[in-house]
């Protein structure tokens, strides 16, 4: 017998949602695209239509109140991420919200604090580390492939910084190149070495051109054991997204770390023992995994890996660095 799905209610036509989250949805076998709401009726009615969606809505609260609906995609703009979740919590749906979870901790633990009185589930769409290769990678690790780690080194930086009217160059939305992409790096060492850093310190960009938001930011992130993260991301810089893990023994060196979109692009490399070798990883659609991973914590098949207590410590990170680069100073968690 075939499955029922859960169904989805996207809130609002973000890009994200429309390239990447929505496509990933149609290929699962746990979960349907069933619904999505726009404050603009005509716009929700295209984009249903273009990606095969059943029903509109011409506003999120209309969504909210459809019974159908089992789980809710935020992929709005980072300021209206904390009260659509709540929102959507005490509407009784289970919730994954686009990186960065909220402008905040503060705001990130409220939401955190919501879903649980709901009894719903809420993570963070953090959609790379559900990709096969991280836990092939956290295994080598923890079997000591490349010996003790002595550090990882990551960056995500793209060029979009000629769009100006673009919602990443909105200082009070939350736009920025460190909540934007390089919560992604900061990320994946909290995944990677398995605990949370001690003091941070960042250099940004800050442009007037852009509301002032950090368009480059540099960082070092300090864990226990004296390792650290050094990490860049930016929003006008040349497109590249590495991450390399550096042991006493060898190296793990991802050359796409957080985009896979194309076969062959989620393969990494291992130096060790002399040699150097080509880790093959299976092609895999890391929105439809994601999606698949929160739906069988749903349907009580398994348990939630990331919920709302890693999104708020990812958070505190982000404060932090936002904090040193706005300082120019060190900052101790």
């Amino acid at each position: 017998m075939t499955r029922e799905k859960l169904k989805w209610g996207i809130l609002g036509c973000a890009g994200i949602a429309k390239r990447a989250m929505i496509p990933g949805l149609h290929l699962s076998e746990l979960n349907e695209a069933a619904a999505i709401a726009s404050r603009d009726l005509d716009n929700a009615k295209r984009t249903a239509e273009e990606l095969n969606i059943p029903t509109a809505y011409g506003s999120y609260e209309e969504l909210l109140a459809d019974p159908s609906i089992d789980v809710v995609y935020i992929p709005l703009p980072n300021h209206l991420h904390r009260e659509w979740a709540i929102r959507a919590a005490e509407a009784g749906k289970h919730i994954l919200c686009e990186k960065p979870l909220a402008l905040t901790a503060k705001e990130a633990a409220e939401m955190e604090e919501a879903a649980a009185k709901a009894g719903v589930l809420l993570s963070e769409a953090f959609m790379y580390r559900y990709h096969p290769r991280y836990d092939m990678i956290k295994k080598l690790i923890d079997d000591g492939e490349i010996g003790e780690v002595r550090g990882i080194r990551s960056a995500f930086t793209f060029n979009n910084a000629g769009h100006k009217e673009n919602v990443r160059y909105r200082k009070e939305w939350g736009g920025g190149s460190i909540y934007d992409v390089g919560c992604y790096p900061i990320n994946a060492a909290r995944l990677l070495l398995g605990k949370e850093p001690e003091a941070v310190t960042v250099q940004a960009l800050f442009s007037p051109e852009h509301d002032h938001v950090d368009m480059m930011a540099s960082g070092l992130v300090e864990f226990s054991d004296n390792v650290s993260l050094t990490f860049d991301c930016g929003m006008w810089a040349a497109f590249r997204n590495p991450l390399e893990v550096l042991g006493a023994d060898g190296i793990i060196e991802v050359p796409s770390a957080f985009v896979t979109g194309e076969p062959g692009s989620g393969n990494f490399f291992v130096s060790a023992k002399g040699g150097r070798r080509e880790v093959e990883v299976p092609h895999v659609n890391a929105y439809t995994a994601q999606a698949d991973h929160l739906s069988r914590a749903i349907l009580g098949e398994s348990e939630l890996q990331f919920g709302g207590a890693d999104a708020v410590n990812n958070m505190k990170v982000i404060d932090a660095c936002l904090q040193s680069a706005q300082d120019r100073a060190r900052i101790r968690l």
